[in-house]
This record gives C-alpha cells, structure tokens and sequence, in this order.
C-alpha cells in the first residue's frame, strides 16, 4: 500500500514481523523480483525459470489480486537493510483442479537468504492474518511432493498434511491446510 506523505510517496507494511515487513508490488519491483524468479535454483520446483515478461505478468496477476481478494503475494523486505528478498502472501488457488479456489499460501525467498527462517515468518504472519481478517476457515498450502523445503515451513506453521494425490504438473502434489479452529487451539497461549 503506498501512501502520500507531502510529494514523497510512502510504501506501507501489511505485516510486519521483527525482521520482515510485507507489502504490496508495484512495477518499481521488476527488476529485483526478476532477479529472484529468473534463478533456475530458486525455480526448481517450477517447470523453469522466469524471463521478465511472465515476472512482469506475476506483478500484474498480484495487482489484481489485491483489488479482487484484498490479500496475494506481497514483497518481502528485509527491515534492517531495506532489501527486497522475496515474496509471500495468499492467492486462490484450484488445489485439487476441480474450478474450487482456495485460500493457499505462497512464497519465494532470494536463495540469498535461504535457511534463515524468513519463509517460515513470512508464512506464520500470513497464516495469522487470513484469520484475523477474512472469513475464511481453512488455508492452504500445496507443492511438488519433492518440495521438502516447502513441507517443512507448512509444518513449522501448523499445518497438517491432508492429501496427495498424482497430476501431470507435479508428478505428485502434497496439500497441507490448518483451519481456524486448529490455528486458534495452537495458538491459544500466544
């Protein structure tokens, strides 16, 4: 969200955690969310790495998410420096390829920064924001059954493992989800 402070534009926070703030896309990320998703490390899980034309397509569909849904990726930025690291946030998505979209969350951390629990902050906030602020019950989060790095943060956050199942795009999916309820009992003493 940017906000005007006299003639300087401001870009204000969704989330913020200690190390991590989340706010919205706008173009002026283009450059540095395509040296991120144009990585084939960073990709690996994706049949390949972006060229600037889908990046700049990713940053349009988060636009557009925002006016729909209210919520999508957002930016990741790294609060003592400033740095741009990364996305994460909720998009609907078809999960089980039936046209039913459900909430799921999502994320790509710059391999920079790997292995230093942002996603696993990013997505906690995340999670506590779709239930403090939407009326949905249940969130998702589905990978690629490679994807250990992915299983791990849902884990880390709660979530259950509750379906696999065989596709042409990833072989093999794995959909995890927490609902409310179970957020809310684990969350209790916090």
């Amino acid at each position: 969200m940017t906000v005007t402070v006299g003639s300087v534009k401001v870009e204000r926070s969704i989330i913020e955690t200690k190390q991590i703030a989340l706010r919205e896309f706008s173009m002026d990320d283009l450059s540095s969310w395509h040296q991120v998703l144009s990585d084939q490390e960073t990709m690996q899980y994706y049949p390949s790495a972006f060229d600037l034309n889908k990046t700049r397509s990713w940053i349009t569909w988060n636009l557009e998410n925002y006016s729909r849904y209210g919520f999508g990726l957002w930016a990741v930025i790294l609060k003592e420096t400033q740095e741009f690291i990364g996305d994460c946030g909720i998009t609907m998505q078809n999960i089980y390829n039936d046209g039913n979209l459900f909430p799921e969350i999502g994320y790509h951390i710059d391999k920079r920064f790997w292995n230093k629990g942002y996603a696993t902050q990013a997505s906690g906030a995340c999670l506590k924001y779709m239930f403090e602020y939407t009326e949905y019950n249940e969130v998702f989060a589905y990978q690629k059954w490679t994807n250990m790095p992915s299983r791990k943060v849902a884990e880390k956050i709660g979530m259950l493992l509750r379906d696999e199942y065989d596709c042409d795009k990833n072989t093999k999916t794995t959909v995890y989800s927490i609902t409310r309820s179970e957020y809310y009992l684990a969350n209790r003493n916090n």
